[in-house]
């Protein structure tokens, strides 16, 4: 494992872990930000990784948002561009072409909800704590692509309503409301996120189908239909020419389970 200050990093046979690590609370400041994007890179650049799992520390928070107290001690000039640069850190954890999995051990709620928001899917242990954005009780809106995110998970009206009376609700109708994909049990929550997190590496998967799949989507939904379609069939000609496709098709048609290795 390699520990930066505030972000734990380490791989283990193809999964990337990154752990918010400022206790209790796990709140993220200019500092953890800079070691969430350093991470992220990393993970990114690593070919033996395929899958990006991330949480918080401890048992209590995934992450109760921005630090409140540093956020009252700097000037406004220092909290637009602390904005901004959580802004670019959370697109970088979107666009990075392999999936990535908020594993929501505790409590998310403010900036640590935009943060799981920025994750491709997002599981959470039963009973653990809220999830919200209540940025509203403190005078200000969720600035680190809540906005956005929300509407476009659960539709305009639903979020707007969510972000303007600031409540916070259980892990269960996270789900119903389309945030959250699934909810394990306590016990063994850790346990369930590596198998979830597994299926999606080779052999059982081809890596570059599912990263190729992630980048349709997310840069599809951003442009008009047309050029979506676009993006969709330049992704896949790529895919038509790599030994996964021809491994994933040999296999069907004799009838057996393909074995892929990520090429």
């Amino acid at each position: 494992m390699a520990e930066n200050k505030l972000v734990n990093y380490r791989v283990d046979r193809g999964i990337a872990y990154l752990e918010l690590c400022d206790p209790p609370a796990n709140t993220y400041t200019y500092e953890m930000m800079r070691d969430l994007d350093d991470a992220v890179l990393q993970a990114r650049m690593d070919a033996a990784v395929q899958v990006l799992v991330l949480r918080g520390a401890g048992d209590k928070f995934f992450c109760a948002g921005a630090n409140i107290r540093m956020l009252a001690d700097v000037t406004p000039e220092f909290k637009y561009y602390f904005c901004l640069h959580a802004n670019e850190t959370l697109c970088r954890l979107e666009q990075t072409p392999k999936l990535t999995i908020a594993a929501l051990n505790g409590h998310t709620v403010g900036g640590g909800l935009e943060i799981a928001m920025a994750c491709d899917i997002r599981l959470a242990r039963r009973g653990a704590g809220k999830i919200g954005l209540p940025e509203v009780q403190l005078g200000v809106l969720p600035g680190t692509g809540g906005t956005q995110r929300l509407a476009r998970l659960v539709g305009k009206s639903r979020a707007m309503e969510l972000m303007v009376t600031g409540r916070t609700f259980e892990f269960e109708e996270a789900v119903t409301l389309g945030v959250v994909n699934h909810v394990f049990d306590s016990d063994n929550f850790d346990t369930k996120v590596n198998e979830y997190a597994r299926q999606f590496l080779t052999p059982n998967k081809a890596a570059r189908a599912v990263g190729r799949i992630k980048r349709a989507v997310q840069s599809g939904a951003e442009v008009p239909f047309s050029e979506a379609l676009a993006i969709e069939r330049e992704l896949q000609q790529g895919l038509f020419t790599s030994e996964d496709a021809k491994e994933g098709l040999t296999a069907y048609l004799s009838k057996r389970t393909p074995q892929f290795k990520g090429r």
